[in-house]
């Protein structure tokens, strides 16, 4: 039963049929073909109890909270006040495009939304200054990545409600290695600039007059970050409330700090608001069936005697599904991989000792390196395609460093689970 259900997932996946479809149908062929009750009878039961959950809503609500600040012009305004203060360093703008995609992070908890953020604002000044369109295009990829890390991260969410893990607790073990993360791209980012100038573009520089005028277009995108995280660690609010509170702020923002939030730009957040989280919850429900499923008809049973058969110890079997989430990425998005396989992995990594909060950050990082990997990354797609010139191989190449700060993170993690468990200690 494993093989097949593991062939026929990647097999419908292969033939571009939606993922959330994709999963009723594996969840309805196991019912039918394993089980010997008629699972089929309580498909309603559990799409309505997957979907009727308060903690759900944080997701529309924070998708719609990117989008207002998206929509409302303050992405340009902070990306400019940014390259103020970040173009002293070799790579001049393209730290910006880091810090950008970090601080947006911190507040729409989307990847691909962060990343088209950018690249929307960052390719017509990188195409204006000569920078080289590798390196340029590779971070705005890769700090695009950082939107499921640091919270409010809506992969977070799934995670969090799918394994019944605390979401605050994973969104504080989340910030300090998506920080540090960041850093490490900006470090790999001067290095690689120091080394070789050119990459880097013209060298500017800005007096402090200019970078202390500019903070009035930082500060509030971070009050907004510390009002939204901050209350719900200092129990003011649950992950909804703070989010509901952070999509005011952002339209107040927006409002008073952007280009404003007319009928047309509110129409826009609104519509992008329901696609994407339509299709979220569409692959929350069909993950959450095929759980069911696979749970009545003994496969997470037989899983447990293959590993207790196979004599890995723990940590051989954590390098295990390190590499097959690994060789997973090449070819299957991230939210759909994240799904197709928490109901199967989790409560073997948790069984063998693993902190689930640990695993969770551990398994953003891996899903991270999937959004910058081809065939299927998709932050690589959304970059090249605000390019609309060059080839999808010049964004590939431009994300390779970064992937390897991935790699070194994933070791960090394994070598000191402090670095994830530590803030959701102390908190």
């Amino acid at each position: 039963m494993i093989w097949s259900v593991a062939i026929s997932l990647l097999g419908l996946m292969a033939l571009s049929i939606p993922v959330g479809i994709v999963l009723f149908l594996l969840g309805i062929g196991v019912g039918e073909i394993y089980s010997a009750f008629p699972l089929l009878r309580g498909l309603g039961q559990v799409v309505w109890s997957s979907s009727n959950s308060s903690t759900l809503i944080a997701i529309p609500l924070f998708v719609l909270l990117g989008e207002i600040l998206v929509r409302g012009g303050v992405a340009e305004r902070t990306y400019a006040a940014l390259d103020k203060w970040l173009s002293w360093l070799p790579g001049g703008l393209v730290h910006a495009n880091i810090a950008t995609a970090t601080m947006f992070s911190a507040t729409s908890g989307s990847s691909v939304a962060t990343a088209a953020t950018v690249a929307t604002v960052a390719m017509p000044q990188a195409e204006r200054l000569n920078y080289d369109p590798r390196l340029f295009s590779g971070a705005i990829a890769a700090g695009g990545t950082l939107g499921i890390l640091i919270p409010p991260s809506i992969n977070l969410i799934v995670y969090g409600f799918l394994t019944e893990t605390s979401i605050p607790q994973l969104f504080s073990a989340g910030l300090l290695p998506g920080l540090l993360m960041a850093l490490a791209f900006i470090a790999v980012t001067a290095l690689i600039c120091a080394v070789r100038p050119h990459l880097g573009g013209p060298s500017r520089s800005f007096g402090w007059t200019d970078r202390l005028r500019s903070l009035g277009q930082l500060v509030p995108i971070i009050l907004l970050f510390a009002v939204v995280i901050g209350s719900i660690y200092a129990g003011w609010a649950t992950p909804t409330e703070s989010a509901a509170i952070g999509v005011v702020m952002a339209a107040l923002i927006a409002v008073t700090l952007g280009t404003g939030l007319n009928g047309a730009a509110i129409s826009q957040a609104l519509h992008g608001t329901i696609r994407i989280s339509a299709m979220i919850m569409l692959v929350v429900a069909g993950a959450s069936f095929l759980n069911f499923a696979m749970t009545s008809a003994g496969l997470g049973r037989q899983l447990t005697e293959m590993i207790e058969g196979s004599g890995l110890t723990a940590f051989g079997t954590l390098m295990l599904v390190i590499a097959l989430y690994l060789v997973l990425g090449f070819f299957i998005e991230t939210l759909s991989l994240m799904v197709a396989t928490i109901p199967i992995v989790v409560p073997i990594m948790a069984g063998l000792g693993y902190d689930k909060v640990w695993f969770g950050v551990l398994m953003i990082v891996l899903i991270e390196m999937a959004l910058i990997t081809p065939p299927v990354g998709l932050n690589l797609f959304v970059v090249h395609g605000v390019r609309k010139s060059g080839s999808m191989n010049d964004v590939i190449m431009g994300a390779i460093p970064y992937v390897l700060v991935m790699i070194c993170m994933i070791a960090a993690l394994i070598a000191l689970p402090g670095l994830a468990l530590w803030l959701p200690s102390i908190l």
